[in-house]
């Protein structure tokens, strides 16, 4: 399969892309930075619309999947690039590339284990979705959104739109979201500054953290041919940690 990747110069991305090879796919690579290896590199900045436009322009021909893995942890402030990251932009850039998907294809994209309550907040969701990024800071203000929770919003909104897009491409594309929680990648201390002690909690209950590899095999998997009846899903990898914290919770610690 010919297969394009955004975010796999690094962390899960980069696993994936490692996985993907291995299977014997043909991987195109869409990043800021230049990955290791031998695949086509696209450059691609998620926080400039012209550097998406550019991208979607030089993926000629067409793919059989697109596997979305770009974004940016809650870190200071950061809530607007964040929402523009793994929401506004990640979105369009898909919208843009659907006409490169050959029937069959899987849009499978990352979320997270942040996005899980998802359902109780659509309606702020489709306000979030209509934005622009320009309009992003007023939103943040009026909505009292910091970096946490706008990253809690942005894998929200993802897991929303992919479960919405169903409905337009049932029959033609599959879209399936996965959602991790506690990966070790460069970015996971970021996390744990920013959630505090629900991420200690939860990597205590398990007793470790997630790899990249771990994600990336599930990624493979619902990208290929055998995943075809799993459609408009968020699937959680998260080594159990959801079923420790919701057990401990019953029992009274509120910690996770």
């Amino acid at each position: 399969m010919r297969l394009a990747l955004t975010g796999g110069a690094t962390g899960i991305g980069a696993a994936t892309a490692a996985r993907l090879r291995s299977q014997g796919h043909e991987v195109v690579i869409f990043d800021i930075q230049q990955p290791d290896g031998d695949d086509r590199w696209i450059k691609l900045d998620l926080m400039d619309k012209g550097s998406i436009e550019t991208a979607l322009q030089a993926a000629d021909g067409s793919f059989d999947g697109l596997c979305s893995v770009a974004g940016i942890p809650p870190r200071g402030d950061n809530a607007v690039p964040c929402l523009t990251v793994n929401t506004l932009a990640t979105c369009a850039f898909i919208e843009g590339f659907i006409p490169k998907l050959n029937a069959g294809a899987a849009v499978v994209s990352v979320a997270s284990r942040a996005g899980m309550a998802w359902q109780s907040n659509i309606d702020l969701l489709e306000d979030l979705l209509a934005q622009t990024p320009d309009s992003l800071a007023g939103w943040c203000d009026e909505n009292q959104v910091d970096a946490t929770r706008a990253y809690i919003l942005s894998k929200q909104a993802v897991i929303y739109w992919h479960q919405r897009a169903v409905t337009s491409h049932i029959g033609n594309l599959r879209f399936v979201t996965i959602s991790p929680s506690a990966v070790s990648t460069g970015i996971l201390d970021d996390f744990v500054k920013a959630f505090g002690p629900m991420v200690a909690a939860n990597l205590a209950r398990v007793g470790r953290s997630g790899t990249p590899e771990e994600v990336a095999r599930v990624m493979a998997f619902c990208l290929s041919p055998d995943a075809s009846w799993i459609n408009g899903v968020d699937v959680v990898t998260d080594g159990g940690m959801g079923a420790m914290a919701m057990m401990a919770e019953r029992n009274g610690d509120k910690a996770g």
